[in-house]
């Protein structure tokens, strides 16, 4: 399981397994305290959290916006979990 979370110096979108408790960021080399930084969503595997990160970088980028909306992460939580379920088989009506 890996955090998708933010650089509290940079804003740019990062991962973390969920059992580190630093991450060095890769962009201004800001020692992020992975305990402490909001989580935008826990993905299952570092592969997921690398296209995460592509995806929500993009997405603020070409909406011109600097963060979500509550709304929008509560949704991305909620069609992330849907998307699991349907690549475990389970049904989700």
């Amino acid at each position: 399981m890996f955090h998708v979370l933010r650089c509290p110096g940079c804003s740019t979108f990062t991962y973390v397994d969920r059992f580190e408790r630093w991450k060095l960021c890769h962009v201004c080399g800001e020692v992020i305290n992975a305990k402490r930084a909001p989580v935008y969503l826990d993905v299952r595997d570092y592969r997921d959290a690398e296209d995460v990160v592509v995806q929500l970088e993009d997405f603020l980028h070409t909406a011109g916006r600097d963060d979500l909306s509550r709304e929008e992460l509560e949704t991305l939580r909620r069609e992330y979990s849907q998307w699991l379920r349907l690549q475990n088989g389970e049904d989700t009506t």
